[in-house]
């Protein structure tokens, strides 16, 4: 069985993942518009007539922008607990009973062959999570939006495959940069965005658990570029003595195409 993974877009204009086994094709978040996400799926060569269900993370526009139409376009469900459905119900429009399906943060649930854990993150919506995905033995974790991360997180996201992480920001670039003061300290706050130097040690406790490949995700357009993500990742794992290419893997979600399409198999 093979597991394959491509993040279509990663920042704050939109994100969306998309995860496959051959017979549950699934979007983890749906923050583009619905033309957006048939195109980009139509890139990889998976027909968007094919999508079997959509996991939210939370409800900010960002993630949850076209989730409403795909269901109603392609007939799907839409995966979420109460407190997300709550801060979005109004904005996804009309939806068949059917496909309104809620968890329970922290109580596993199953969509097809993929065993999903929705874990807590800290961020600033009603009950924000970060999913973990397991699918014969291949474990896909999508790690984004969280001001900080925990050793819960840790322990969730431990022997994935692949860990998609939020680097957010350069810290100091922010500090300097043109966002108003309010915005910067949001950013900043434990309910914020990860920053670079944040995802490089939270990368050092991922190699310990047994994470090999990790893509960094969420990148700011104002206050961040690849090459400088990259950069502070790897001088932080230099700092701890692991090396990039044997000890872990680095790459890139990008904010507006679509990443490499990755595939897993036990």
């Amino acid at each position: 069985m093979t597991v394959r993974f491509c993040s279509l877009a990663s920042g704050s204009s939109g994100n969306c993942h998309f995860i496959t086994d051959d017979s549950e094709n699934l979007l983890v978040d749906a923050g583009l518009s619905g033309k957006k996400i048939q195109s980009k799926l139509l890139e990889i060569g998976i027909d968007p007539c094919r999508l079997t269900g959509i996991l939210i993370s939370h409800e900010h526009n960002d993630h949850i922008h076209s989730a409403g139409i795909l269901s109603r376009r392609f007939n799907i469900p839409i995966y979420a607990n109460v407190g997300t459905w709550r801060g979005m119900e109004e904005k996804l429009g009309k939806l068949k009973e059917e496909h309104i399906k809620i968890f329970e943060t922290g109580k596993i649930f199953e969509v097809g062959d993929f065993i999903v854990t929705p874990y807590s993150t800290s961020h600033d919506a009603n009950d924000p999570v970060g999913f973990s995905l397991i699918n014969n033995g291949v474990k896909i974790s999508i790690t984004t939006d969280l001001g900080y991360i925990n050793d819960e997180i840790i322990e969730h996201v431990r022997d994935s495959n692949l860990v998609v992480l939020e680097s957010n920001h350069d810290e100091e670039m922010l500090k300097v940069g043109s966002y108003p003061y309010y915005l910067k300290r949001r950013i900043l706050s434990n309910l914020g965005h990860l920053s670079n130097d944040a995802a490089g040690l939270a990368i050092v406790d991922l190699v310990r658990k047994n994470v090999k490949k990790v893509m960094l995700a969420h990148l700011s357009k104002e206050n961040n570029f690849p090459e400088l993500a990259i950069a502070t990742v790897n001088n932080i794992l230099a700092l701890n003595k692991m090396i990039v290419g044997e000890d872990v893997e680095i790459v890139l979600a990008h904010r507006d195409r679509v990443s490499n399409l990755y595939e897993f198999s036990k």
